[in-house]
Protein backbone atom coordinates (compact mmCIF):
# COMPACT_ATOMS: atom_id res chain seq x y z
CA UNK A 1 0.00 0.00 0.00
CA UNK A 2 1.09 3.70 -0.65
CA UNK A 3 -0.04 6.74 1.04
CA UNK A 4 0.33 10.14 -0.63
CA UNK A 5 0.90 13.04 2.02
CA UNK A 6 1.56 16.43 2.24
CA UNK A 7 4.17 18.16 4.81
CA UNK A 8 2.97 21.67 6.18
CA UNK A 9 4.34 23.75 8.98
CA UNK A 10 3.06 26.37 10.97
CA UNK A 11 5.98 28.87 11.95
CA UNK A 12 8.49 25.71 12.03
CA UNK A 13 6.00 23.51 14.11
CA UNK A 14 5.80 20.85 11.48
CA UNK A 15 3.55 18.10 10.11
CA UNK A 16 2.74 15.26 7.77
CA UNK A 17 -0.55 16.07 6.45
CA UNK A 18 -2.56 12.62 4.94
CA UNK A 19 -6.03 12.88 3.10
CA UNK A 20 -8.13 10.10 5.35
CA UNK A 21 -11.72 11.32 3.48
CA UNK A 22 -12.39 7.48 2.57
CA UNK A 23 -12.70 6.32 5.89
CA UNK A 24 -13.55 7.86 9.27
CA UNK A 25 -10.70 6.40 11.18
CA UNK A 26 -6.62 7.22 10.81
CA UNK A 27 -5.10 5.58 8.18
CA UNK A 28 -1.62 5.05 10.12
CA UNK A 29 -1.37 3.84 13.58
CA UNK A 30 0.09 5.69 16.10
CA UNK A 31 3.07 3.36 16.10
CA UNK A 32 3.35 3.74 11.91
CA UNK A 33 3.46 8.10 13.30
CA UNK A 34 6.08 7.95 15.18
CA UNK A 35 8.13 6.24 12.66
CA UNK A 36 7.84 8.20 10.23
CA UNK A 37 7.95 11.60 12.32
CA UNK A 38 11.14 10.38 13.05
CA UNK A 39 13.93 12.96 11.89
CA UNK A 40 16.64 10.47 10.93
CA UNK A 41 15.03 7.81 9.31
CA UNK A 42 11.42 8.70 8.78
CA UNK A 43 9.88 11.85 6.87
CA UNK A 44 10.37 13.59 10.11
CA UNK A 45 7.43 16.01 11.81
CA UNK A 46 6.28 17.20 15.26
CA UNK A 47 2.92 14.84 14.13
CA UNK A 48 0.95 13.37 11.59
CA UNK A 49 -2.53 14.97 10.54
CA UNK A 50 -5.66 13.34 8.86
CA UNK A 51 -8.28 14.79 7.23
CA UNK A 52 -11.18 13.12 8.11
CA UNK A 53 -14.73 13.13 6.79
CA UNK A 54 -16.78 15.64 8.77
CA UNK A 55 -19.16 14.50 11.92
CA UNK A 56 -21.34 16.46 14.00
CA UNK A 57 -22.33 18.66 10.84
CA UNK A 58 -18.89 20.06 10.38
CA UNK A 59 -17.27 19.62 6.68
CA UNK A 60 -14.16 18.07 8.02
CA UNK A 61 -12.67 15.85 11.26
CA UNK A 62 -9.27 16.23 12.50
CA UNK A 63 -7.22 13.61 13.98
CA UNK A 64 -3.77 13.76 15.29
CA UNK A 65 -0.84 11.79 16.39
CA UNK A 66 2.12 13.43 18.16
CA UNK A 67 5.65 12.01 17.41
CA UNK A 68 5.59 10.18 20.47
CA UNK A 69 2.46 8.32 19.33
CA UNK A 70 -0.28 10.25 21.96
CA UNK A 71 -3.33 11.93 20.89
CA UNK A 72 -3.71 15.21 21.39
CA UNK A 73 -6.96 16.93 21.21
CA UNK A 74 -6.11 19.58 18.47
CA UNK A 75 -3.10 21.80 17.64
CA UNK A 76 -3.66 25.27 16.59
CA UNK A 77 -0.68 25.48 14.30
CA UNK A 78 -1.77 21.82 13.13
CA UNK A 79 -5.20 23.18 12.38
CA UNK A 80 -4.37 25.98 10.33
CA UNK A 81 -1.87 23.63 7.82
CA UNK A 82 -4.90 21.62 7.64
CA UNK A 83 -6.88 24.21 6.59
CA UNK A 84 -4.68 24.94 3.14
CA UNK A 85 -4.68 21.45 3.05
CA UNK A 86 -8.49 21.20 2.53
CA UNK A 87 -8.42 24.12 0.67
CA UNK A 88 -5.87 22.39 -1.39
CA UNK A 89 -7.45 19.03 -1.46
CA UNK A 90 -10.77 20.90 -2.66
CA UNK A 91 -9.62 23.13 -5.38
CA UNK A 92 -12.63 25.72 -5.24
CA UNK A 93 -13.35 29.42 -3.60
CA UNK A 94 -14.29 28.10 -0.24
CA UNK A 95 -12.06 29.57 1.94
CA UNK A 96 -13.68 28.95 5.74
CA UNK A 97 -14.33 25.44 7.24
CA UNK A 98 -16.17 23.97 9.88
CA UNK A 99 -13.89 21.03 11.68
CA UNK A 100 -14.63 19.03 14.45
CA UNK A 101 -11.94 18.07 16.71
CA UNK A 102 -11.46 16.64 20.44
CA UNK A 103 -11.46 19.78 21.65
CA UNK A 104 -14.93 20.73 19.70
CA UNK A 105 -15.70 22.73 16.74
CA UNK A 106 -12.64 24.45 15.28
CA UNK A 107 -13.03 26.93 11.97
CA UNK A 108 -10.10 28.43 9.88
CA UNK A 109 -10.70 30.99 7.48
CA UNK A 110 -8.23 31.30 4.73
CA UNK A 111 -7.32 35.22 4.33
CA UNK A 112 -5.86 36.47 0.99
CA UNK A 113 -2.72 37.20 2.06
CA UNK A 114 -1.42 34.01 2.45
CA UNK A 115 -2.40 34.05 6.43
CA UNK A 116 -5.35 31.66 8.37
CA UNK A 117 -7.57 33.07 11.14
CA UNK A 118 -8.90 30.86 13.75
CA UNK A 119 -11.47 30.41 15.60
CA UNK A 120 -10.43 28.89 18.86
CA UNK A 121 -13.55 29.39 20.51
CA UNK A 122 -13.82 30.18 24.37
CA UNK A 123 -10.81 29.51 26.76
CA UNK A 124 -11.88 26.94 29.46
CA UNK A 125 -10.54 28.33 33.12
CA UNK A 126 -11.80 26.01 36.07
CA UNK A 127 -9.75 23.30 37.26
CA UNK A 128 -11.71 19.90 36.14
CA UNK A 129 -11.56 21.39 32.32
CA UNK A 130 -8.07 21.71 32.66
CA UNK A 131 -7.76 19.38 34.30
CA UNK A 132 -5.74 20.10 37.59
CA UNK A 133 -5.76 19.18 40.98
CA UNK A 134 -3.56 22.71 41.88
CA UNK A 135 -7.70 23.76 43.15
CA UNK A 136 -11.03 22.66 43.39
CA UNK A 137 -12.63 21.56 40.33
CA UNK A 138 -14.75 24.95 40.14
CA UNK A 139 -11.97 27.11 40.95
CA UNK A 140 -9.13 28.95 38.47
CA UNK A 141 -6.16 28.42 38.51
CA UNK A 142 -4.12 31.59 38.56
CA UNK A 143 -0.37 32.99 39.38
CA UNK A 144 -0.71 29.76 41.70
CA UNK A 145 2.76 28.28 43.33
CA UNK A 146 3.88 25.37 41.78
CA UNK A 147 7.17 22.81 43.11
CA UNK A 148 8.74 22.10 39.83
CA UNK A 149 12.55 21.09 40.04
CA UNK A 150 13.44 22.64 43.51
CA UNK A 151 11.81 25.56 42.63
CA UNK A 152 8.52 27.66 43.04
CA UNK A 153 6.99 28.61 40.03
CA UNK A 154 3.77 30.93 39.66
CA UNK A 155 1.51 29.30 37.05
CA UNK A 156 -1.46 29.86 35.88
CA UNK A 157 -3.22 27.65 33.98
CA UNK A 158 -6.23 27.48 30.74
CA UNK A 159 -7.38 24.66 28.40
CA UNK A 160 -8.05 25.60 24.93
CA UNK A 161 -9.27 22.32 24.79
CA UNK A 162 -6.17 20.61 25.72
CA UNK A 163 -4.40 21.36 29.48
CA UNK A 164 -1.95 24.51 29.33
CA UNK A 165 0.23 25.81 31.93
CA UNK A 166 1.75 29.35 31.67
CA UNK A 167 4.61 30.91 33.46
CA UNK A 168 6.10 34.13 33.22
CA UNK A 169 9.32 34.63 33.55
CA UNK A 170 12.42 37.44 33.09
CA UNK A 171 14.30 35.81 30.30
CA UNK A 172 12.95 32.72 28.25
CA UNK A 173 16.22 32.21 26.47
CA UNK A 174 17.59 30.72 29.65
CA UNK A 175 15.02 27.84 30.60
CA UNK A 176 16.73 24.03 29.63
CA UNK A 177 13.35 23.79 28.13
CA UNK A 178 14.95 19.70 27.94
CA UNK A 179 15.41 19.53 31.74
CA UNK A 180 12.62 21.75 32.95
CA UNK A 181 9.75 20.63 30.05
CA UNK A 182 9.12 17.45 31.26
CA UNK A 183 9.20 17.48 34.65
CA UNK A 184 5.98 19.96 34.52
CA UNK A 185 4.33 17.49 31.58
CA UNK A 186 4.47 14.94 33.72
CA UNK A 187 4.14 16.72 37.16
CA UNK A 188 1.16 14.68 39.28
CA UNK A 189 -1.04 17.84 39.24
CA UNK A 190 -2.01 17.54 35.97
CA UNK A 191 -3.51 14.25 35.28
CA UNK A 192 -3.26 14.16 31.93
CA UNK A 193 -0.05 15.75 31.43
CA UNK A 194 0.10 19.24 30.49
CA UNK A 195 1.79 21.45 27.65
CA UNK A 196 4.35 24.62 29.83
CA UNK A 197 4.48 27.76 28.09
CA UNK A 198 7.42 30.01 29.31
CA UNK A 199 6.74 34.20 29.07
CA UNK A 200 8.55 36.95 28.50
CA UNK A 201 6.51 39.98 28.52
CA UNK A 202 8.37 42.83 26.21
CA UNK A 203 5.02 45.03 26.52
CA UNK A 204 1.35 44.12 27.12
CA UNK A 205 1.02 43.96 23.31
CA UNK A 206 4.22 41.95 22.55
CA UNK A 207 5.22 38.64 24.47
CA UNK A 208 8.20 35.78 23.73
CA UNK A 209 7.15 32.22 24.27
CA UNK A 210 9.28 29.21 24.68
CA UNK A 211 6.83 25.83 24.99
CA UNK A 212 7.16 22.07 25.88
CA UNK A 213 4.54 20.29 24.10
CA UNK A 214 2.89 17.62 25.70
CA UNK A 215 4.01 14.55 23.66
CA UNK A 216 5.89 16.67 21.19
CA UNK A 217 8.89 18.18 23.28
CA UNK A 218 10.55 21.20 22.81
CA UNK A 219 8.96 23.10 19.27
CA UNK A 220 9.07 26.33 17.22
CA UNK A 221 5.59 27.13 18.00
CA UNK A 222 2.30 26.39 19.90
CA UNK A 223 -0.83 27.80 18.62
CA UNK A 224 -3.23 26.70 21.58
CA UNK A 225 -0.26 27.50 23.80
CA UNK A 226 0.05 30.97 22.28
CA UNK A 227 -3.63 31.24 22.80
CA UNK A 228 -3.65 30.19 26.63
CA UNK A 229 -0.86 32.50 27.02
CA UNK A 230 -2.52 35.44 26.24
CA UNK A 231 -5.81 34.10 28.66
CA UNK A 232 -3.03 34.13 31.11
CA UNK A 233 -1.83 37.36 30.46
CA UNK A 234 -4.50 39.43 30.76
CA UNK A 235 -5.27 36.85 34.06
CA UNK A 236 -2.39 38.03 34.93
CA UNK A 237 -2.46 41.47 34.34
CA UNK A 238 0.41 41.16 32.25
CA UNK A 239 -1.12 41.31 29.04
CA UNK A 240 -3.52 43.24 26.83
CA UNK A 241 -6.28 40.99 25.05
CA UNK A 242 -4.85 41.53 21.62
CA UNK A 243 -1.07 40.46 21.28
CA UNK A 244 1.88 39.56 19.11
CA UNK A 245 3.08 36.44 20.65
CA UNK A 246 6.93 35.53 19.22
CA UNK A 247 7.94 32.26 19.49
CA UNK A 248 11.14 30.72 17.56
CA UNK A 249 9.75 29.81 14.80
CA UNK A 250 7.83 33.22 13.97
CA UNK A 251 4.85 35.50 15.11
CA UNK A 252 1.31 34.94 16.22
CA UNK A 253 -1.17 37.13 16.31
CA UNK A 254 -3.74 36.43 19.09
CA UNK A 255 -6.69 38.51 20.18
CA UNK A 256 -9.22 37.35 23.01
CA UNK A 257 -12.62 38.71 22.53
CA UNK A 258 -14.12 41.18 24.76
CA UNK A 259 -17.52 40.78 22.49
CA UNK A 260 -17.82 36.78 22.63
CA UNK A 261 -15.08 36.05 24.61
CA UNK A 262 -14.18 33.52 21.48
CA UNK A 263 -9.70 33.95 21.15
CA UNK A 264 -9.19 34.40 17.64
CA UNK A 265 -5.40 33.08 16.10
CA UNK A 266 -3.93 34.22 13.33
CA UNK A 267 -0.89 32.96 11.46
CA UNK A 268 1.03 31.34 8.56
CA UNK A 269 0.66 27.75 7.05
CA UNK A 270 2.88 26.98 4.23
CA UNK A 271 3.30 23.81 2.35
CA UNK A 272 6.87 22.50 2.26
CA UNK A 273 6.61 19.14 -0.15
CA UNK A 274 4.69 15.93 -1.40
CA UNK A 275 5.43 12.82 -1.27
CA UNK A 276 4.46 8.67 -1.07
CA UNK A 277 4.60 6.58 1.82
CA UNK A 278 5.62 2.66 0.65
Amino acid sequence: MTILFTKYHGLGNDFILIDNRHQTQPILTPEQAIKLCERNFGIGADGVIFALPGAEQADYTMRIFNSDGSEPEMCGNGIRCLAKFIAELENNNKSKYNIHTGAGLIVPELKGDGQVTVDMGQPRLLASEIPTTLATADEKVVAQPLEVAGRSWSVTCVSMGNPHCITFVEDVSIIDLAKIGPEFEHHSVFPERTNTEFIQVINPKYVKMRVWERGAGATLACGTGACASVVAGVLTGNSDRLVTVELPGGCLEIEWSTTDQKIYMTGAAEKVFTGVIA
